[in-house]
């Protein structure tokens, strides 16, 4: 699959109905298994239809529609390893490499390759249990994930390793690299930043969930990153801030293409977009776990209503 040649109304049409699928999907599987990372559904949705639809030029899947049993880890004397990366196909020297960092985002990138056809629906069935590939938390071997990206924040360094390489050898293909916010408070982050600026790497497309979530609770009462376009553009980078569920506004980000500077697209997301009923949990929402029946009835009924609303 390679980068749509749609028209821009037509594109955005499939976009939004892929995001709309995805939050819908993820709800579905978070009542199912009394819990999950749904926030991330919720702000993330547009961030991965516009990257699968628009902006990334892939290659078709080379990884089986039902993600297969863990085979070991890489190395010369295990050659049943698959690169979870594959999903996203081999890439030639003009298609694009995706490189996804933030790992408890997992679910929100198998949505993804559902959605596109990349891998079956059924592949869910395996998500985080023992043996599978399909795990919580995004490794190496997950589908659509090519590198264990750390504990936070390494997966802009190996992009810009990557990027690197792929200039040298010629190759026109770009690295994409998706992101969430709480990686900028991270000291890695911004020495990469720096190296990627150094090496003018402009063959880099970053784009960030900036959903203002961590774990802790909101980032700006935990450690404030912002103004987060100075401060990169302070480091050598080129960041655009916009409306992170507005496709047109992401679209016209990717076209401004600075020459010799790695893009970064800001995406200003909302934790909540979809299902309202979140933003009475105030800052606890970085992993709903129901605190009694009565507070899963409500969400069950948020979810009927949603699904209702997309029939």
């Amino acid at each position: 699959m390679t980068r749509t040649n749609l028209s821009n109304t037509d594109w955005m049409v499939k976009a939004q109905d892929m995001a709309d699928a995805m939050r819908l999907r993820g709800f579905d599987y978070v009542m199912r298994s009394n819990g999950g990372y749904l926030s991330q559904i919720c702000s993330s949705a547009e961030i991965f239809a516009f990257l699968y639809i628009h902006a990334m030029n892939l290659g078709p899947s080379q990884a089986p529609m039902i993600p297969p049993a863990f085979a070991g880890v890489p190395g010369t004397d295990n050659p049943d390893y698959v690169s979870g990366g594959a999903y996203n196909g081999v890439p030639t020297a003009e298609q694009d490499r995706f490189i996804f960092s933030p790992a408890h985002y997992a679910l929100v990138l198998y949505m993804a390759l559902i959605e596109v056809g990349r891998m079956a629906p059924e592949g869910l069935d395996e998500f985080n249990k023992d043996g599978g590939t399909v795990e919580l938390i995004g490794a190496e071997h997950s589908p659509g994930v090519e590198t264990t990206t750390g504990s936070l924040a390494q997966a802009l360094s190996q992009a810009g390793g990557m990027a690197l390489g792929r200039r040298m050898k010629g190759e026109t293909g770009r690295l994409w690299v998706m992101m969430s916010d709480g990686e900028f408070q991270e000291g890695q982050t911004w020495e990469a930043i720096q190296a990627l600026s150094f090496h003018k790497l402009d063959n880099v497309c970053v784009i960030v969930d900036v959903n203002g979530q961590q774990c802790d609770g909101p980032m700006d009462g935990v450690m404030t990153i912002d103004p987060l376009a100075a401060k990169i553009n302070a480091f050598g980078g080129h960041a655009v801030d916009v409306p992170g569920h507005d496709l047109q506004a992401m679209a016209q980000a990717l076209a401004e293409k600075p020459k010799g500077k790695p893009l970064f697209i800001l995406a200003r997301t909302d934790p909540t977009r979809g299902v309202p009923l979140l933003k009475e949990r105030g800052a606890a929402l970085h992993y709903l776990r129901f605190s009694s029946a009565a507070e899963k009835a409500k969400y069950q009924a948020a979810y009927e209503e949603m699904r209702g609303l997309g029939n």
